[in-house]
């Protein structure tokens, strides 16, 4: 059996696919989990009342596909006829890294059964080409790779990086380092993030002066949220979170029932941005009483709040 953590982006995201940097956390609030074994017919099933039950068919299969392929590529023995099970308490398309979580569980998986274990790095780039190459989603590696490595992680794919070393530069930090977190996100606000991604990607490969200069914007965000961390500079990291939000604002169109979830922090005096794509938020928990108030704010237009429950690192 193999599980997979969600994960919020902190600061720098979506700028992982820009050749930008990102701050990611993992968090134990929700996981993905694969049973997998040998079996004498192919049998891919959901477990459970999870949360991606038909909608993870696709992920699993095609991670089992590219796996396969994976093992030809270095002579390793597997026989891609499996017995498989997954099972995701991830909110599904909020967000939180669910679709990543469930390709990585099903990988690690795999790698049980054929005895085949990749490092973090290698592994991420796996899970990326599952869902970029087998099913055409617009994605970048930052939810692959912190959900690889666990925990706290700082990612820079400045393009230097990449061509000198084959990917960007990983570096997990110490996830006591961060302030207390909270989450929070709107279950039936869930959407697909692939179609906002590429339509961004065709701005940006258009050259737009506007979409360049805010992940050039993220990417020194995510830089200057690690620095405070490393220097306990808690209220500069929740400046930083608050500005990668505007930032993601100022070239994406954002769905107002999402929006509306980080106006309600702000309200309370709370920093805030999104997770991910959208439906769901991460914030500082700065203030308990404040936070108080906008569970309570929240819970009136049915949005789930909670502490988010920072994993350690190489989960």
């Amino acid at each position: 059996m193999a599980e997979v953590p969600a994960r919020a982006g902190l600061v720098g995201h979506p700028s992982d696919g820009f050749g930008g940097a990102t701050l990611s956390v993992t968090i134990e609030n929700f996981s993905a989990r694969v049973h997998a074994h040998a079996a004498s017919e192919l049998d891919i099933a959901p477990e459970g009342d999870g949360q991606w039950p038909e909608g993870g068919l696709p992920l699993v299969s095609a991670a089992v596909e590219r796996f396969a392929r994976h093992c030809d590529s270095v002579s390793a023995q597997f026989d891609p006829v499996v017995h498989l099970r997954y099972r995701s308490m991830i909110p599904r398309q909020v967000g939180l890294g669910g679709s990543s979580a469930i390709v990585l569980a099903t990988i690690r998986a795999l790698g049980s059964v054929a005895d085949v274990h990749l490092d973090p790095a290698d592994l991420a780039h796996l899970a990326l080409a599952v869902e970029t190459e087998e099913l055409g989603i617009a994605a970048g590696l930052q939810d692959r790779v912190v959900q690889s490595y666990g925990g706290l992680v700082f990612m820079d794919f400045d393009p230097q990086h990449v061509a000198a070393e084959g990917h960007g530069r990983y570096e997990p930090l110490d996830p006591a380092l961060l302030p207390p977190l909270f989450i929070a996100w709107r279950p039936d606000a869930g959407g697909s993030s692939g179609a906002a991604h590429a339509a961004v990607r065709a701005r940006f490969d258009r050259g737009e002066p506007r979409v360049a200069d805010a992940m050039a914007a993220l990417a020194q965000l995510a830089h200057e949220a690690r620095d405070a961390l490393l220097a306990g500079d808690h209220a500069s990291f929740a400046a930083a979170l608050d500005a990668g939000y505007y930032a993601r604002a100022s070239i994406y169109d954002l769905d107002p029932r999402h929006t509306a979830l980080v106006a309600a922090a702000r309200h309370r005096g709370l920093s805030a941005t999104y997770t991910g794509s959208g439906g769901a938020i991460v914030g500082v928990a700065s203030d308990p009483e404040a936070l108080r108030q906008l569970e309570d704010d929240l819970a009136a237009d049915g949005v789930r709040l909670e502490p988010a429950l920072v994993t350690p690192a190489q989960r």
